[in-house]
């Protein structure tokens, strides 16, 4: 099943995407979300980012069920492209109190208690429930993540949207980012990036996770499931047991819970 794309405006967009990408005119489109309107358990995103994201934290599962949802939302990214000089942030330069996370989210100081690293085509990150981040300007990438669209944003370049300091200070993780959580990758890689208790990620140019409902995203060349074909900027969920063919294809390979 060849899932349709929704484009999301977003302040930080851009007016023009790669020709992958049918852009809507007139809009700043900072997301492309792969949807069939049902309620799958993985969402797969493009990101394109013209300016900075805000810097924010998704709940755990035990944060989200507090607050009425079914889950949490666990992240990760593979960058496709990025300007010179462009950066993510991840985590914190050192371990802090909620106060004074609090207090950086308040005074505008949070932008300088984040570690802020430069990154490049290839990089892959993880980016459990509990990470403060954000992604700076310049950067395109493939988010996938848990299907849920809870967000707490703890500063924000003064755009005038609501900030969720209290929110936000109850579910981070107050300290650096975990270097174990960061990969770099060559197109010629076939690696297991993820395997967690919320989602499995592979990279690789073969059919991978076969016995399992999959989410496939092609980076280079097209794959085909029956008749559904796609290519980058697309998004495939190919059912159980069902034949893929990559016809030299490289691809990122998805599918809910953990390897084994």
């Amino acid at each position: 099943m060849k899932l349709n794309r929704r484009y999301v405006e977003k302040p930080w967009g851009r007016a023009r995407l790669p020709a992958a990408f049918d852009t809507p005119a007139d809009k700043k489109i900072g997301e492309v979300w792969f949807t069939n309107g049902s309620d799958l358990p993985l969402l797969v995103k493009y990101i394109f980012t013209s300016e900075p994201l805000s810097i924010q934290v998704h709940p755990d599962d035990e944060q989200a069920r507090a607050h009425g949802l079914s889950h949490g939302k666990n992240e990760c990214w593979y960058i496709l492209d990025a300007d010179p000089g462009a950066s993510i942030g991840l985590g914190l330069k050192r371990e802090v109190s909620a106060d004074e996370l609090s207090g950086a989210a308040l005074d505008g100081s949070m932008k300088d208690l984040v570690d802020w690293r430069s990154v490049q085509p290839g990089d892959f990150y993880l980016v459990p429930a509990g990470t403060i981040h954000a992604i700076g300007a310049g950067v395109s990438l493939v988010e996938l993540q848990q299907n849920v669209d809870v967000t707490y944003r703890l500063y924000d370049y003064g755009r005038p949207r609501e900030l969720h300091v209290e929110d936000a200070v109850a579910a981070a993780r107050r300290e650096p980012f975990p270097e174990a959580f960061a990969q770099h990758l060559s197109a010629e890689d076939e690696r297991v990036l993820v395997d967690t208790a919320q989602f499995t990620l592979v990279h690789g140019r073969t059919d991978t996770l076969r016995d399992r409902r999959r989410w496939v995203v092609p980076l280079e060349g097209q794959v085909r499931c029956e008749s559904d074909v796609a290519g980058p900027g697309d998004c495939l969920v190919v059912e159980s047991g069902a034949t893929l063919i990559c016809e030299g294809a490289r691809t990122l390979t998805a599918a809910s819970g953990p390897l084994s």
